[in-house]
């Protein structure tokens, strides 16, 4: 019996989640589509685009980078300062699928993250 390599490691380890990160603020910092959930960011993308490759990280079973820098990600308390309505939600999730879509990721892999991040997303509405 073959065992499943971690999501880390189908995702490319540290320079693929570093590459769907960078692929995703790139999107949310140029895309019309994305403007009102880029508005709730900072005029710099910089300490985003850290923070979610350290939580991507070890969300996806590498090393605990998020953890160790700033404790448990308790997401939802930390994005209640941002009103996050069905539009912010989906302009993240519009970013997030095309940055997915972007990668050389195997199909099931896709499916995964697209579902995964959609209950994420929809986990942090406020509005």
């Amino acid at each position: 019996m073959t065992e499943t390599p971690p999501l880390y490691e189908l995702l490319g380890g540290e320079t693929g989640v570093r590459a769907l990160v960078d692929r995703f603020y790139d999107l949310m910092d140029s895309a019309p589509e994305a403007q009102d959930v880029r508005a709730l960011h900072a005029a710099s993308l910089k300490g985003s685009r850290e923070k979610l490759f350290m939580f991507l990280t070890g969300w996806s079973g590498g090393p605990p980078l998020y953890i160790q820098k700033f404790g448990h990600p308790r997401l939802r308390m930390r994005h209640l300062p941002f009103p996050i309505a069905e539009r912010e939600r989906d302009q993240w999730l519009w970013c997030m699928d095309r940055a997915i879509d972007a990668g050389d990721f195997h199909p099931v892999v896709v499916e995964h993250l697209k579902t995964r991040f959609s209950e994420m997303a929809d986990f942090l509405r406020n509005q």
